[in-house]
């Protein structure tokens, strides 16, 4: 895979959803949670009003409903915005 992110958009690889269970009881995949959090993978050179100040390998706190969802190669990728990230978890 080799996607670019253009401007001030970062391409994040979003962490898997936990499995959970109450009491015996398995939820399936549609009810999951999405997850808030993932890696950032490639990021866009920034615009002349905005640095670029995140870096690939960064793990990110996003919104629930930041960004466009895209699958590639049979794996699930989110594309957003640079201020669509809340935190760098460190």
């Amino acid at each position: 895979m080799n996607v670019k992110p253009l401007a001030d958009r970062v391409l994040v690889k979003p962490a898997a959803a936990e499995e959970k269970t109450i009491g015996g009881i398995i939820i399936p995949d549609s009810a999951k949670e999405k997850p808030l959090q993932g890696e950032v993978l490639a990021v866009g050179n920034g615009t002349k009003d905005e640095q670029m100040v995140l870096k690939v390998g960064d793990r990110v706190l996003y919104g629930k409903y930041a960004g466009t969802e895209l699958e590639l190669e049979g794996e699930k990728f989110i594309i957003m915005r640079q201020n669509d990230i809340l935190a760098v978890v460190e």
